[in-house]
């Protein structure tokens, strides 16, 4: 019997998530609860006017690392996730050419 095994390689992506508002208190109340969040895999940015997360996820693909990271905000109520941007130093870090932000559908 052959066993399969796959050849694509497993690698970090980093990226940010972009919220659609700030987070209110209750928000970051929440947060503070929620384990998922303090893995070290993802931590909050926050200035005037923006919230966003910074993401390094392990996974074959760009998309599966953010698929995981989005599936963290399904215990996380109220919170909207704009677009996953991907800076400068993430496009340098993930080995890739150009500037791209992906807006939310």
């Amino acid at each position: 019997m052959a066993s399969s095994t796959s050849t694509v390689a497993v690698r970090e992506w980093y990226f940010h998530l972009r919220l659609q508002e700030p987070l209110t208190p209750e928000q970051s109340d929440t947060l503070d609860g929620l384990d998922r969040f303090n893995d070290g895999r993802i931590g909050l940015e926050e200035g005037p006017g923006y919230a966003l997360f910074s993401c390094i996820f392990k996974a074959e693909t760009l998309t599966d690392a953010v698929a995981e990271a989005l599936s963290f905000f399904e215990e996380f109520p109220g919170v909207l996730v704009r677009s996953v941007e991907l800076d400068p130093q993430a496009l340098a870090e993930n080995g890739m050419a150009t500037a791209s932000v992906v807006p939310a559908p």
